[in-house]
């Protein structure tokens, strides 16, 4: 084969640092971005918080030139690093947990004095340090305990377990089965169950005697299937009651917890930090930015006043100064984009939050896009975990994007608000003869909404809604 060279024209794309770090802060949430801030504060000492004092030293803050910026870069990129009002070192924007200029504390430590949630395996231990037992049985307590899992069921049998200890111990199932009905007196009730008939079982036996509990203990021990499938006919026949004796029997069943350890602390709860807070005024609801969400940064002025009259040598620390520049500006591009998109949601979406969920408006990302000039993916960026406070809740800004389908008048309807109106039919639905798909397809057409039975079927399972068997009672 002969080789040849061959010249090939061709364009290349490429982002700069800033704008990779302007793109990727676009998509963090408001914990992420903290999280990234805390990371470069820790690394640049040209980068800190203000906190409300005044520079002491003028010309310390520079902006970059406009030199600086590329010229050319994928829209996305360009829209996420666009700044009308010109770059700015310092964010005026107030952290409602820093503000105030009070006595302070450095020391004091507000965690420190709350109260740590037991969790279980505290709870259950600190019952068998009531007992008095020799060492070898509290030993294989506390080894049960440590099997638990997270809603207090042993996942595993005896032999079992029994197999995964040492041999020299020499412990045999039945040694762990009498420490299991030690285990199962403990509180919460039906803690150390292999089943959840067992649980409900435990739970069943610390209530008074009568008839509608032993009807309950011969139905979770036998009969959890029926229940299961709302098969009242044939559970009448089984416990051979009649329909209020079932009736109550159910309730005294769907009392019990299947989840005994529910309530014990587990791991650390995630917070939602609202980026965007929605309110009424005298023109309608408006959004503005959560100010508890946004940082308070600004370039270090007696670093940059240093590095301004001692240029030699100081190529790092003049590096850590642009990009605290870079980072102080992209953070104020993110929090401006993240409201220019907002504005035109709760813009778009007035009913919503006048009359909740039925008042959604269809809405796609191309609607916002085009309305505000961003590329389709500035704006799911920009939506996603990103979050929005109003009377009515805490609600993701994805969360007001869905489908439209047609109605009789030639208008839309949104897929949420059609999911919010199936919720409200079979809210009031008969609990003895539930609405099927097909009744409540139709009576959806009857107001103007046509849907397909497989359509209300789907928003059905998303909203975890189930069937029409399963929601019959008697």
């Amino acid at each position: 084969m002969k080789q040849s060279l061959q010249l090939k024209v061709s364009q290349q794309l490429t982002l700069t640092p800033q704008l990779q770090q302007s793109i990727r802060l676009l998509q963090l949430s408001t914990l992420d971005l903290q999280q990234e801030i805390e990371n470069i504060l820790h690394d640049n000492p040209m980068l800190e918080r203000d906190e409300g004092q005044p520079d002491p030293l003028p010309g310390a803050s520079e902006t970059p030139s406009n030199s600086d910026a590329p010229s050319e870069a994928a829209p996305e990129a360009q829209e996420a690093s666009r700044d009308d009002d010109g770059p700015a070192d310092s964010l005026e924007l107030s952290d409602w947990s820093s503000s105030g200029s009070g006595n302070h504390d450095d020391d004091f430590d507000p965690h420190a004095n709350m109260v740590a949630e037991k969790t279980l395996r505290e709870h259950l231990l600190d019952q068998l340090a009531e007992h008095a037992l020799p060492p070898r049985d509290r030993a294989v307590v506390t080894f049960l305990i440590e099997e638990l899992d997270d809603d207090g069921y042993l996942t595993q049998s005896l032999e079992e377990l029994a197999a995964h200890l040492p041999e020299e111990l020499g412990v045999e199932p039945d040694e762990l089965q009498v420490g299991l009905r030690l285990l199962q007196q403990f509180e919460p009730a039906g803690v150390g169950a292999r089943s959840l008939a067992e649980s409900l079982t435990l739970q069943l036996d610390i209530l008074p005697d009568s008839p509608v509990r032993a009807l309950a203990r011969l139905l979770v021990a036998e009969h959890l299937s029926l229940l299961a499938h709302r098969d009242f006919n044939k559970l009448k026949r089984q416990l051979h009651c009649d329909d209020d004796m079932l009736k109550a029997v159910t309730q005294l069943v769907a009392s019990l917890n299947p989840r005994p350890a529910a309530g014990f602390g587990r791991d650390d709860t995630q917070y939602i930090v609202a980026d965007v807070i929605v309110t009424k005024g005298a023109e309608g609801w408006r959004a503005q930015l959560n100010p508890a969400a946004m940082p308070k940064l600004r370039v270090n002025s007696l670093y940059a006043h240093l590095l301004q009259h001692h240029r030699e040598g100081g190529s790092q620390l003049t590096a850590q100064l642009q990009e605290a520049k870079w980072l102080i500006r992209n953070v104020q591009q993110r929090f401006d984009t993240i409201l220019r998109v907002s504005e035109a949601i709760v813009a778009r979406q007035q009913q919503f939050f006048e009359l909740g969920e039925v008042g959604m408006r269809p809405l796609v990302l191309r609607d916002i896009a085009d309305e505000l000039g961003l590329h389709e993916s500035t704006i799911s960026r920009v939506t996603t975990q990103k979050f929005l406070l109003c009377p009515r809740g805490i609600f993701e800004l994805k969360y007001f994007f869905g489908s439209a389908l047609e109605t009789d008048s030639g208008g839309e309807c949104s897929a949420t608000a059609i999911k919010a109106r199936l919720r409200q039919l079979i809210a009031n639905e008969d609990p003895k003869k539930p609405l099927s798909d097909s009744a409540l397809a139709d009576m959806l057409g009857n107001e103007g909404i046509q849907v397909a039975r497989r359509t209300v079927a789907k928003y059905r399972e998303a909203m975890q809604i189930p069937p029409v068997n399963l929601r019959k009672s008697i």
